[in-house]
């Protein structure tokens, strides 16, 4: 996004709240082809330990991220350049790890673990969370950012929707995005999986708020925030900590790589706590709307239930 099943997070200066779907999805779409057309596979299955990637990405000079298209997370500007938090941060560090250039991969945000498995790009750079079901098929860098879950709902809120007990407990008609963590919240709540409508991003989720189709869109905090901005019909919550095994539960984005290559992993954490420290890592993401307060100390560790 920012998700157990599929961002934040859910999936993410911010692309412009009046930019269309259309138009954000052509530009994924060209910027696919030309990545396509523009190299071929540098990554194969590293036989060494701790896999050979990093060294293969050096020598190449390029690394080709997986991205979902979900403002701010990462996606294509209206210019057709990749940008967004997890792009902007993948260029800052993989940079100072000698690989000068970031390839973008457009793909679905459930397709970016089967496809970062099977070779289509070397890192999910997605704003991804990190969640005991992901971690048993890729691994995580620590994470770069925390988030909270917000609904979007029409204007003045008028069914008084601010967590997921009030959405079973109220009967709304709820909608979350393709392979998000929302998804498991609300069943977690009490709410039948099978009555969720699920559409692409929070692009999707404000225009069936704002039709009427839905009650509410859940999201994480950022995007909710942002894409309501310049809505007449709609509005962002107050952020919320979901509650997993009956407690108050944040979420932490990263970065995933495939789990024979710990050395890469290892590498691009390492330069990750460097730019912690430094306060780098603020500068960086401030520009697509995140704060002091999602800036984390929580680890892929703890994350992943470890």
């Amino acid at each position: 996004m920012a998700r157990p099943t599929g961002h934040s997070g859910n999936r993410q200066p911010l692309l412009q709240a009046s930019t269309s779907r259309r138009s954000l999805l052509a530009g994924v779409a060209a910027l696919g082809t030309l990545g396509a057309a523009g190299c071929s596979r540098v990554a194969t299955a590293s036989t060494t330990e701790g896999g050979d990637l990093l060294d293969r990405l050096r020598a190449a000079g390029v690394v080709r991220l997986g991205i979902a298209g979900e403002i701010p997370f990462g996606y294509i500007d209206r210019d057709g350049r990749l940008t967004g938090e997890a792009p902007e941060l993948g260029r800052a560090i993989f940079k100072r790890l000698g690989v000068d250039r970031v390839q973008p991969v457009p793909t679905e945000f459930g397709s970016l673990i089967p496809g970062l498995n099977s070779q289509q790009f070397d890192v999910v750079a997605a704003g991804m969370y990190v969640n005991p079901d992901r971690c048993e098929q890729v691994i995580f860098a620590d994470p770069d950012y925390q988030m909270l879950d917000a609904f979007i709902v029409r204007k003045g809120n008028p069914k008084g929707l601010h967590d997921y007990r009030d959405v079973v407990a109220k009967k709304a008609r709820f909608a979350t995005g393709t392979g998000y963590a929302e998804i498991q919240y609300a069943v977690d709540a009490g709410y039948p999986q099978d009555d969720i409508l699920i559409v692409p991003d929070q692009v999707a989720g404000l225009n069936a708020v704002e039709a009427g189709r839905v009650d509410v869109f859940a999201g994480t905090a950022l995007t909710a925030r942002e894409v309501v901005k310049k809505s007449a019909k709609a509005e962002a919550t107050k952020p919320f900590a979901p509650l997993v095994d009956g407690k108050p539960h944040v979420d932490g984005g990263a970065f995933a790589f495939r789990p024979t290559e710990t050395r890469l992993r290892d590498a691009f954490s390492a330069e990750l706590r460097a730019l912690k420290k430094s306060g780098e890592l603020l500068r960086i993401l401030r520009p697509f709307g995140f704060t002091r307060a999602e800036m984390t100390d929580l680890t892929a560790k703890e994350l992943c239930g470890g």
